[in-house]
């Protein structure tokens, strides 16, 4: 039938989790099977097969691709024998709502009413459209042992009416936000939490939350999202709110995991978890992540916390901010047990140090599932105090590195200038080819060119300049070959990248981004008006290089920032035609800054891309218009859409007319040089015409360079902020099934 073949096209070897693109699919499939029904008549299909002569495994394993929402309140209804299938506990058991953009409230309290009592985990996080009346339904589920509500609209005296009921609980997630109140929580509330033992809490407020009632922990996850000035531009402190003086419990601590986003009130509330850590260090942690941007100063309190970590603890995965490891030894007193996980984002270790402390010659490194080392400039060589950032890299730590760490599955290089010496067989991408096992890759543009490759300039070179001098330049058809498998055999069969596409079959997730790049639109700050030019070595990386990605059949998620050799980005359709499972695609900065020279061949791309969920579009001069909208309108899955585009335009009818046939559409942000009342009357528009139908729908668009931008972002789901709308490297950046 339609809707299996198209499930099965968007299908991969990755559990059904990780591959939502086929619940559409299949969601039609059934729609035809439940017309089929109804016609007793006509119960086979024209080729034969009949739905229903399917064993009930196979049956349980295609309904495991289907929304439960959809299961429990539309399949169950088509037949008897797909009513008494759909309620089988290895449906029920676990419900996942987090990315069901079309569930409301109404539809969560009849779910909640058929099968509460069968729920044992369920996953609400980022429904932010939901009121949080729907968390009153969730006391239904009285068998809950994992709850998940972040982002979701949780008061104290919810929660505490909520958790009173859920006796069985031991992992939560949920936001504290600004007027959360401990002492509102009721002593069946605390009781509850006494025997949680994983908790994740996201802070948009100064406080412990409910980290002191939860005395049994042994994961602990915190996420910091508190801003430095108020609406009313207030300065916040970091101080904890009167009454919150209670002292966390940390001495069953397993896993301590702590993300920070930009501001100084974030790091000095996280100062205050760590100061009871710093007292006395419990026996069994085996876990000790904390990311950080930018400057986070060491302290005596952490200072200590480190030097007991050393003498008592023996780790499996560690992230420390970079001014706790610069210029310190301690590393060399750190013992590891079977390290999965480790990050030594933006620090200033040497290869030297990263052999000798880390991967200790060798040793015990098997284990090593993930490795981040994403602006580690000087990782790759033996020392770093006389060392420039662009000098080539010693090839022999980098072979160390794939030899000891062989099972590697995600791998972080991205930031840095990682060059390759003339050497044989040392290339960066020969020796990452060994490395079988990867899943996820980000790398620097300048690292995948071979050596000695001529520089293939541009017709002009306006990407050295600054983009402040770019000139709006009239977007026409542009040509590109159209034999692109020719094109393909002209140059990239015998490169090292080509090779190392083709030896890495299974990569999910690959980043390709510029060692210099910088995004637009940061976090907290305005808008970036200029960027640093490419690096000299990347000047040669463009379409043939973009083809050769094209080689990874099973890829799902591609970002591609500051290629300068783009010319009509031509390989861009050969991963249209040929990554047939992609879902997410992220583009910045390609080819000239003073004109989108790959329009033609992104539109000829979209129209391939069947399973595209997320698409991100980050360039100068942007024109998101007409045949734009056309050729996205193609991509039938895609729900959201973000560009980014300092001087780019738009037209309102086009973006009407593609929401309008893009029925999956639920985050529409655009941020683009017009006029603040063209940007107002079509979000007005958007919202009006689409919210009704669409609960979750989420608009911005709003002028790129205008002076209250953070403000408008401020109000941006944390889900699809942290996810598309901002630019950053995801691989690697989190250790693998931290939260379910």
């Amino acid at each position: 039938m339609p809707g299996l073949m198209g499930a099965v096209r968007c299908s991969s070897p990755a559990s059904p989790q990780r591959c939502p693109g086929v619940s559409a699919g299949l969601r039609s499939g059934f729609a035809v099977k439940e017309r089929e029904v109804v016609s007793e008549e006509s119960e086979e299909e024209s080729n034969g097969v009949n739905l229903m002569e399917f064993s009930d495994e196979i049956l349980l394993h295609i309904l495991s691709y289907v929304p439960c929402t959809d299961l429990v309140l539309n399949v169950r209804r088509t037949c008897r024998k797909l009513a008494t299938l759909c309620l089988d506990k290895s449906l029920t058991h676990t419900v996942l709502l987090q990315k069901d953009y079309k569930v409301n409230k109404d539809k969560v309290k009849q779910l909640m009413r058929d099968i509460g009592k069968e729920i044992y985990q369920l996953n609400m996080a980022g429904c932010y459209w939901l009121p949080s009346s729907t968390i009153d339904h969730v006391t239904r589920c009285k068998n809950l042992v994992k709850l998940n509500l972040s982002g979701c609209h949780v008061t104290s005296l919810r929660l505490s009416k909520m958790l009173s009921t859920l006796q069985h609980l031991r992992s939560l997630a949920i936001d504290v936000n600004p007027g959360f109140d401990a002492s509102q929580l009721s002593s069946e509330c605390k009781a509850t939490l006494s025997r949680v033992s994983e908790l994740k809490q996201t802070l948009y407020t100064p406080s412990y939350g409910v980290v002191p009632c939860c005395t049994s922990l042994e994961k602990l996850l915190l996420y910091f999202e508190i801003l430095d000035r108020s609406r009313e531009g207030f300065m916040l402190s970091g101080q904890l709110m009167v009454g919150e003086s209670n002292v966390p419990h940390y001495q069953n601590l397993r896993i301590f995991y702590a993300r920070l986003a930009p501001g100084y009130v974030n790091q000095e509330v996280v100062r205050l978890y760590l100061a009871v850590l710093s007292d006395r260090t419990p026996e069994n942690l085996h876990a000790f992540l904390i990311s950080a941007p930018g400057s986070f100063a060491e302290t005596g309190a952490t200072k200590n916390l480190l030097d007991s970590m050393a003498r008592n603890v023996r780790l499996d995965a560690l992230q420390l901010p970079k001014a706790w490891i610069n210029g310190s030894g301690l590393l060399q007193h750190l013992k590891f047990n079977n390290p999965f996980y480790f990050s030594f984002s933006r620090c200033t270790l040497s290869g030297g140090h990263l052999i000798q402390r880390v991967i200790n010659g060798g040793k015990d490194l098997k284990s090593l599932t993930s490795l981040n080392l994403s602006g580690c400039v000087h990782c790759l060589a033996p020392e770093s105090l006389f060392r420039k950032a662009e000098d080539d890299i010693d090839s022999s730590i980098l072979e160390s590195l794939v030899v000891s760490c062989c099972n590697l599955r995600h791998l972080n290089l991205s930031a840095a200038h990682h060059h390759s010496s003339e050497s044989i067989g040392n290339h960066l991408c020969q020796l990452l080819s060994r490395l079988k096992h990867l899943l996820s890759l980000a790398l620097p543009v300048c690292s995948i060119t071979d050596v000695g490759a001529s520089v293939e300039k541009p017709p002009s070179t306006p990407n050295l300049v600054p983009q402040t001098f770019g000139r709006k330049v009239r977007i026409g058809i542009q040509t590109y070959p159209r034999n692109l498998g020719d094109q393909a055999n002209q140059k990239i069969e015998s490169s090292v990248f080509w090779a190392l596409m083709g030896s890495l079959r299974f990569l999910e997730t690959l980043e390709i981004i510029g060692s210099s790049f910088s995004s637009a639109m940061p976090r907290n700050e305005p808008a970036i008006r200029n960027s640093l030019p490419p690096c000299v070595r990347a000047q040669s990386v463009g379409d043939s290089e973009v083809a050769a990605i094209s080689q990874l059949t099973y890829l799902q998620s591609l970002t591609l920032a500051q290629l300068p050799n783009i010319l009509t980005g031509s390989g861009l359709v050969n991963i249209g035609l040929q990554c047939q499972h992609l879902r997410t695609l992220s583009l910045a900065n390609l080819g000239m800054m003073g004109k989108v020279v790959y329009m033609s061949a992104l539109m000829d791309m979209l129209k391939h891309c069947k399973c595209l969920r997320d698409l991100r579009l980050e360039q100068p001069y942007f024109c998101a218009g007409a045949q734009f909208f056309q050729a996205l309108s193609h991509c039938s899955s895609l729900q959201r859409l973000c560009i980014v585009s300092r001087s780019g335009t738009l037209q309102s009818d086009a973006v009407m007319s593609f929401m309008a046939s893009c029925l999956e559409v639920i985050m529409c942000h655009m941020f683009m040089g017009e006029s603040l009342t063209v940007c107002k009357n079509l979000q007005q528009s958007i919202v009006r015409s689409f919210q009704a139908e669409r609960p979750a729908l989420n608009v911005v668009i709003f002028p790129l360079l205008h002076e209250d931008l953070t403000e408008v972002i401020r109000d941006v789901p944390m889900r699809h902020l942290d996810e598309i709308t901002l630019f950053k490297s995801r691989v690697a950046e989190e250790p693998p099934n931290l939260w379910w």
